[in-house]
C-alpha cells in the first residue's frame, strides 16, 4: 500500500476548505487549488478561523494550528499538484464541471496518485470513465461541516479496486473519522435520506401545511432535530439541495423524488440559502428572518 503524504484539494469553497483543514491538521502536506484567487484567499481565511475556533475552545493546541495552517499550500494551477499522493475533488455539484476538472487534472498527476471526489451525489463509476485511472478513482464524501461531522461516505465505482478502497478508508480514518461504505446509487446513503425530507419540507411549505417557522419548529422539538429542515436546506445551499434532487430523479426515475417547483423558484431566483443572504430565511439583518 503507498503512503499518502502529501493531498491535493481541488476546489476552495465551504466543503473544500473544510476538508484541507483537517488533512493539514492530521499531519499531511496539502496543496488547496482553485481558479480564483479571491475563493482561494477567502478559503484559507475561512480554515484560520475556524482553527483559531479549535484552540479556543481546547480542542487543539496553538502550535498545532499554527503548523497545520502551514502545510496548506495555496494554488491556482493543477500543475501544482503533479507531485500529490492523492487528489480529491471538492467543486459544485455539477457533473461536467467536475469531469472537466479531471481531464485537465490527469496529465499533471503521478501515475501512482489516486483520484477521489467528494461529490454528494453522482455516480462514482461515472466520474472515474472520464480518467484515465477508474480502478485508482474512489467517491469521499465528507459531510459540512468537515471540521465538526465525523463521517465519511466512502464509494466504490464498479472499477475501482480492493487496494484503492482499502487507502481511501485507511486515509479517512486517519484524519479522525468515522467510515461508512455505500454502494454507487444515485445520493448514496446520507443524502438518499436527508435530502428527500428537505424536499418534502419544501412541498409542505409549498402546499400551506405550515410556515417556515412552523415547519422549522416541528422538526426540531418534535423530531428533536438539531436544526429544521428549511434552515438545513439553507445552510446546504439551495442549488446543492436542487442538484441532489434532480440527480435521484433522473438516475431513479420515481416521482417521489420530483424537485418541489418552489425549491427550483428560489435557485432561480438566486435565494440560495446562507451563502447568498436569502434563502427560506433573510440573513441580512441581526437575526435570520422567514422569506415566507
Amino acid at each position: 500500500m503507498a503512503a499518502i503524504r502529501r493531498v491535493g484539494v481541488i476546489g476552495a469553497g465551504q466543503m473544500g476548505s473544510g476538508i484541507a483543514h483537517v488533512v493539514a491538521l492530521a499531519g499531511y502536506d496539502v496543496v488547496l487549488n482553485d481558479i480564483s484567487p479571491d475563493k482561494l484567499d477567502q478559503g484559507l481565511k475561512v480554515i484560520d478561523r475556524n482553527m483559531q475556533r479549535q484552540v479556543s475552545r481546547g480542542i487543539v493546541a496553538d502550535i498545532d494550528k499554527r503548523e497545520a495552517f502551514g502545510r496548506i499550500h495555496p494554488s491556482t494551477s493543477l500543475s501544482d499538484l503533479g507531485d500529490v499522493d492523492l487528489a480529491i475533488e471538492a467543486a459544485t455539484e455539477d457533473e461536467e464541471v467536475k469531469k472537466t476538472i479531471f481531464r485537465n487534472l490527469q496529465p499533471h498527476l503521478s501515475p501512482k496518485a489516486l483520484l477521489a471526489s467528494n461529490t454528494s451525489s453522482i455516480s462514482i463509476t461515472r466520474l472515474a470513465s472520464a480518467t484515465d485511472r477508474p480502478e485508482h478513482f474512489i467517491g469521499l464524501h465528507f459531510m459540512n461541516p468537515v471540521p465538526v461531522m465525523k463521517l465519511v461516505e466512502v464509494i466504490r465505482g464498479i472499477a475501482t479496486d480492493a487496494t484503492t478502497y482499502e487507502e481511501a478508508v485507511t486515509f479517512a480514518r486517519s484524519l479522525g473519522k468515522t467510515t461508512t461504505n455505500a454502494e454507487d446509487f444515485p445520493a448514496f446513503i446520507v443524502n438518499r435520506i436527508l435530502v428527500p425530507m428537505i424536499n418534502e419540507a419544501i412541498y409542505t411549505l409549498y402546499e400551506g401545511v405550515g410556515t417556515v417557522e412552523a415547519i422549522d419548529t416541528a422538526m426540531r422539538l418534535g423530531a428533536n432535530h438539531p436544526m429544521g429542515p428549511l434552515e438545513l436546506g439553507d445552510f446546504i445551499g439551495l442549488d446543492t439541495v436542487l442538484a441532489i434532487m434532480n440527480v435521484l430523479h433522473e438516475g431513479l426515475a420515481d416521482s417521489k423524488y420530483r424537485p418541489c417547483p418552489l425549491l427550483v423558484k428560489y435557485v432561480e431566483a438566486g435565494w440560495l440559502g446562507r451563502k447568498s443572504g436569502r434563502g427560506f430565511y433573510d440573513y441580512r439583518g441581526e437575526k435570520p428572518v422567514p422569506t415566507r
